[in-house]
């Protein structure tokens, strides 16, 4: 991206509260878009994660590197609303060019070291849950907006390239599935897209 490259584009960053999903969206600011970012810690009100990041620091970095950012929470494994927030996004902006899919916030519930029937199967479960399922949801509800017109860009965050996740154990059960999986999700719709795909103009 060069500066205010992103000018006039709509970029939806799912979980962008810490980390990557903050990063990328802060440098998407940077290259001139309007950014969504979406979490569930905000000033009032934290995750179980109880981490104090918030959305709402998340857009001011956004802000101060020159892009317009939206913070609203959004709990990405409730379909009802994830539908809101890509209703408010079509509302507000009539469009969405840009989807990255970081939702993570599962790092409370790894358990290193330990077999898979050694481990706790709902810490297990829940895993899978806020790093797969999270995705599957918001893919589902925004690939329909952002699909309207041609050019728009999908992005799947995860640990580890495929050609790393493909020959390493990541050292636990459910964190290697939950990984690999992300992988593959990115993969397969590339596929999927593919026909509604055409060069980006910008």
């Amino acid at each position: 991206m060069t500066a205010r490259s992103l000018t006039d584009q709509v970029a939806l960053v799912a979980g962008a509260t810490r980390g990557a999903g903050r990063g990328i969206a802060t440098e998407l600011g940077a290259a001139g878009a309007t950014v969504y970012v979406t979490g569930r810690s905000t000033r009032e009100r934290r995750s179980e994660y109880d981490r104090p990041e918030t959305i709402e620091e998340t857009a001011e970095l956004v802000e101060r590197a020159g892009g317009v950012a939206i913070p609203v929470r959004v709990d990405h494994l409730e379909p009802d609303q994830v539908r809101e927030l890509v209703g408010r996004v079509e509302r507000e902006q009539g469009r969405l060019d840009i989807l990255v899919n970081d939702i993570w916030g599962a790092e409370n519930l790894v358990t290193w070291e330990r077999r898979m029937w050694e481990q706790d199967l709902d810490k297990g479960l829940r895993m899978l849950r806020l790093a797969i399922e999270t995705h599957i949801v918001t893919s589902h509800a925004a690939l329909p907006l952002l699909t309207r017109r041609p050019g728009g860009l999908v992005i799947e965050v995860t640990d580890g390239t495929k050609a790393y996740n493909d020959a390493h154990y990541r050292v636990s059960f459910f964190y290697d599935l939950a990984k690999v999986a992300v992988n593959r999700m990115g993969f397969t719709l590339a596929e999927e897209l593919r026909p509604s795909a055409a060069p980006r103009s910008r």
